[in-house]
């Protein structure tokens, strides 16, 4: 299933927080989110002119968040005395998050739930990213696709080969692909998603749009 996923798309480009202000460190575990780039852009990027929007930005999946998560439910805005990250800081996430806002929103809403300061949390994000494999045939989208969204799901399991589909989901927002989101560890590694977590997209015809 997995390789057919994967062909599939080379073929075809041919529950709410239970409250907050928490204590910072008190959560189960992690949920990455990577957005498409191309949709959010379609969605929301566009109308406040983000960079990571411009013709030629190239961008395919880039980091949204790293999320502090509990079995059920997840803290956000935690109680912490861990200082806020300066603006070179956030700035020089950029390149994997698309801009210096988005950085510094999740050190606001999630970071401060860690238990880490700003560099810590920021290094843990990047390091989160650098462990999963992008599927190749992504950043070669040159137009709008339709595809089910288990196809994008299947083609990360055939690029990643420890992770399994309990791991990972795949949402949607207006039709379109929105996330992939992974679940891990707090040392990173993948484990089972949460029952608030998992509800994939059961999308045939979920739409793609090509790299900016």
């Amino acid at each position: 299933m997995r390789v057919i996923a994967g062909a599939a798309l080379a073929a075809l480009i041919g529950t709410a927080a239970l409250a907050e202000g928490e204590r910072a460190g008190d959560f189960d575990y992690y949920v990455m989110a990577l957005s498409w780039s191309p949709n959010w852009c379609a969605q929301e990027g566009d109308a406040r002119g983000e960079p990571e929007c411009d013709a030629g930005a190239g961008r395919a999946f880039t980091l949204h968040g790293l999320w502090p998560q509990n079995e059920r439910g997840w803290p956000s805005y935690c109680r912490t005395t861990a200082r806020d990250p300066s603006r070179a800081e956030s700035a020089a996430m950029a390149d994997i998050m698309g801009g210096a806002g988005l950085a510094w929103y999740q050190w606001k809403k999630h970071g401060r739930c860690a238990g880490l300061d700003a560099p810590d949390y920021y290094a843990t994000m990047r390091r989160a990213f650098a462990r999963v494999t992008i599927p190749a045939v992504f950043p070669k989208i040159t137009k709008t696709l339709k595809v089910p969204a288990e196809v994008v799901e299947g083609a990360f399991l055939e690029a990643n080969p420890g992770l399994r589909p309990d791991q990972i989901t795949v949402t949607c927002r207006d039709g379109m692909i929105q996330e992939v989101r992974l679940c891990l560890t707090k040392d990173l590694d993948p484990r089972r998603c949460g029952a608030d977590v998992i509800r994939d997209c059961r999308l045939k015809d979920a739409v793609l749009e090509p790299l900016r």
